[in-house]
């Protein structure tokens, strides 16, 4: 099955809402093992809409409208699709009880044009709308399904998990099983990742693999069709074991995780504390570990030192800091040493470096130093970053954590 996603609204074309809409289907139907080869978006016009879905029909088998269901003249998606399939358009009485409930509890007078968000194709499956008033709808005809959501992305995304997913298993071929799994990476680029895995990814069939970068980061979605869950695991594990071969080493985690939270996961594992001593960073690392709920067991502390007077009230030698620099390896591990032993903690980090975009000390921008004091012995790692000061700072940060995760007990 090969999907099309089309997003109704002139807004979009304005720029004044972006389609977050499609990005969060085609990762669904991603996980389904449908192919989304087209994202089309159409204004509040019903001719335009009418050629878009005409030039989908040759070329899709699904096709999933969003937005254009609401109560006012310019929704028209539905009016729209019953003209191009020759459908009449019906009450659904769930639906309008639904409309009729809000209004009487909230006390508040219901329009009549409201009404018009209760019209459904006629023969169509219909999708419960648990958040709102328009349901959705699904309805194959013609070798095509045509599925129609709402724009509210709080009431589509639940819509589509719980009530259109379903729908689509049913249409897909019976016996068959999808299985994904996303395999997380950092530390390697999407260019490089593609290069050393170019033959698995021109070779693919079952199991499919899609690499993803995201930012600094990199992602590959391997999906698998099976007669069962437990042979696409099996198609799957055998990938992972080729792909773990070549770049096993950049590998951090599985599915919807985040090097912090790993790195909260591997810090409570091994009931380790931690404390923080950051000048490039500014507290950015520590923000990042502490936006995690139950950090509070583990994360003791940190400090800001982005002066030198700072980090000599931490501990750094007044020597440390003539005679090398606050940018150094030598500064970078006397924090972290200092900061553990303030905290009275497990692990140490530190953050110092040059952001930008002026050289400092005679070092370019770019420029950083991670020290880390920890049960396994102490480490500095330097880096020589692009980019602006902001994406230095950021990087800088998601290289803390990456460095704590490659930590020996």
């Amino acid at each position: 099955m090969n999907a099309e996603i089309i997003g109704i609204g002139s807004e979009l074309l304005l720029g004044q809402i972006a389609n977050t809409n499609a990005q969060f289907i085609s990762q669904r139907l991603a996980d389904l093992g449908i192919n989304v080869f087209y994202h089309t978006v159409v204004g509040d016009n019903n001719e335009r809409l009418k050629q878009a879905i005409e030039v989908a029909q040759t070329r899709s088998d699904l096709l999933v409208f969003t937005g254009g269901l609401g109560p006012t003249k310019d929704d028209l998606t539905k009016e729209t699709i019953a003209e191009t399939l020759n459908k009449q358009l019906v009450y659904n009485e769930e639906a309008m009880k639904t409309i009729q409930a809000y209004y009487d509890k909230t006390g508040a007078p219901m329009s009549e044009n409201n009404r018009k968000q209760a019209l459904v194709l006629e023969g169509a499956a219909v999708l419960r709308n648990d958040n709102g008033m328009a349901p959705g709808m699904a309805l194959t005809e013609n070798n095509h399904t045509y599925m129609l959501f709402p724009g509210p992305p709080k009431e589509l995304y639940p819509m589509f998990t719980n009530y259109a997913e379903p729908y689509l298993l049913g249409q897909l071929k019976q016996g068959d099983t999808i299985v994904s799994r996303v395999l997380r990476f950092f530390g390697i680029g999407e260019s490089r990742l593609e290069t050393e895995l170019e033959d698995l990814i021109d070779q693919q069939t079952n199991p499919t693999i899609a690499p993803l970068a995201g930012e600094w980061e990199v992602t590959l979605r391997l999906t698998a069709k099976a007669d069962s869950k437990e042979e696409a695991n099996k198609l799957i594990d055998e990938t992972e074991k080729k792909i773990h071969a070549r770049v096993g080493t950049f590998l951090y985690g599985y599915g919807e995780t985040s090097l912090p939270k790993e790195v909260f996961s591997m810090l409570k594992d091994r009931n380790w504390s931690i404390s923080t001593a950051e000048s490039l960073t500014g507290g950015m690392f520590s923000q990042e570990l502490t936006d995690l709920p139950g950090v509070s067991s583990l994360f003791y502390g940190g400090v800001v030192c982005y002066s030198n007077e700072v980090k000599r009230e931490i501990g750094v030698s007044k020597e440390t800091l003539e005679a090398y620099g606050a940018v150094s390896e030598e500064c970078a591990i006397e924090l972290a040493r200092s900061v553990k032993a303030k905290y009275k903690t497990d692990v140490g980090i530190s953050f110092t470096g040059v952001a930008g975009p002026d050289p400092s000390e005679g070092k370019d921008a770019g420029t950083v130093y991670i020290g880390v004091a920890a049960p396994s012995g102490e480490k500095v790692v330097a880096l020589n970053l692009a980019g602006n000061r902001n994406a230095i700072r950021k990087r800088t940060v998601k290289h803390g954590f990456n460095t704590l995760l490659k930590l020996e007990r």
